[in-house]
């Protein structure tokens, strides 16, 4: 519980400098200036666009905390083994890696003005984090058809149900990417699509980072930080 509660409190840190450097204390009615001005008006969308993902992450981050407490406190029970990891997940890992490096080669291209890079390295990463996903399932398939079903020990739920999760936050982030690409295509205004793009490969960074920190602890690799940090929530 200590450990999760640093880490909201880290969370709420990096949050709050980031809403104040998103000018979350600003006094715009002091401010000089013609009314209506169009790019006082992008540059608050902008922020406001920013700040509602990065509130965003800081939730997901807090779940996602949540669960791995959970799972440390669970596997120094007793009834607990570890169960194999399908080899895919080195495939399905390297796709999610291609595809956040994909949207940040994108990102980069819209902001250059580069439009016809930006949309191919934007399709790139849709079609890697695709078949990260389609992946994810196979992984499922094999372990259920090798006998390591949802209900088989407590390490089959939480790897099942971490999974999930992790999937479905990517799902989502496919929504707003398949959006994104539509306006790349449907009304290419290359600072409202860097914008978006922006917006998508810093989702896509977070989830990466996500899954690479699940797959160490499903792995085993990070069992000595476990130990640790199970005589500390103890």
């Amino acid at each position: 519980m200590i450990a999760v509660l640093l880490f909201l409190a880290l969370v709420g840190g990096v949050i709050g400098w980031w809403l104040a450097r998103q000018g979350l204390m600003a006094k715009p009615w002091l401010e000089t200036g013609v009314i209506g001005d169009s790019r006082g008006s992008d540059a608050s969308a902008v922020r406001a666009a920013k700040t509602g993902l990065l509130l965003f992450l800081g939730v997901a981050g807090c779940l996602f905390a949540l669960f791995v407490s959970a799972y440390l406190i669970r596997m120094g029970t007793a009834d607990w083994w570890p169960m194999p990891l399908p080899s895919i997940l080195w495939v399905n890992t390297g796709l999610l890696v291609a595809s956040s490096l994909a949207l940040q080669f994108s990102k980069a291209s819209a902001d250059r003005g580069q439009l016809e890079a930006a949309r191919a390295s934007l399709a790139a990463g849709a079609v890697a984090a695709l078949a990260f996903l389609a992946g994810q399932l196979l992984a499922w398939r094999e372990l259920v058809v090798a006998g390591y079903g949802l209900t088989g020990s407590p390490a089959n739920s939480f790897f099942y149900l971490i999974s999930a999760v992790h999937g479905l936050h990517m799902a989502g982030g496919m929504v707003a990417l398949m959006r994104v690409m539509a306006r790349s295509w449907r009304e290419p205004d290359m600072p409202r699509l860097a914008l978006g793009i922006g917006l998508c490969a810093t989702y896509w960074h977070f989830m990466l980072g996500v899954w690479l920190v699940l797959f160490a602890l499903l792995a085993g690799w990070a069992d000595d930080v476990a130990a640790i940090c199970r005589q500390v929530l103890g």
